[in-house]
């Protein structure tokens, strides 16, 4: 068993708010939102980070789930994505995800 909080949510071992989920990710609201819409979309294998060996299917799904994250949370005007990488990029949690804010203007 991973002591890692995102695999934890991934596999369903922490309860969280998982509005969106497919074969290779899933997507929950940020516990520290920085934005009216904060949500994530993490790799349901656990992958440190962009830069470690994820398959190209795995990136794929992360990409795709973007567009439908947005459209789940109404962000029809707009959204940021973000990849924080490491400890110096701002990353707080080892396990590879993708931020999607939005509702306000950046």
């Amino acid at each position: 068993m991973s002591d890692c909080i995102f695999c934890k949510i991934a596999n369903h071992e922490i309860e969280s708010t998982i509005f969106f989920e497919n074969d290779e990710v899933v997507a929950f609201d940020d516990l520290n939102p920085k934005a009216p819409v904060h949500a994530l979309i993490v790799p349901k294998a656990h992958y440190a980070d962009v830069g470690d060996d994820v398959p190209d299917d795995v990136r794929a799904a992360l990409m795709a789930a973007i567009p439908e994250v947005a459209r789940i949370k109404g962000l029809d005007n707009g959204y940021r994505t973000v990849i924080n990488t490491g400890p110096d990029g701002g990353q707080e949690v080892g396990h590879l995800h993708i931020h999607v804010l939005g509702g306000m203007k950046f």
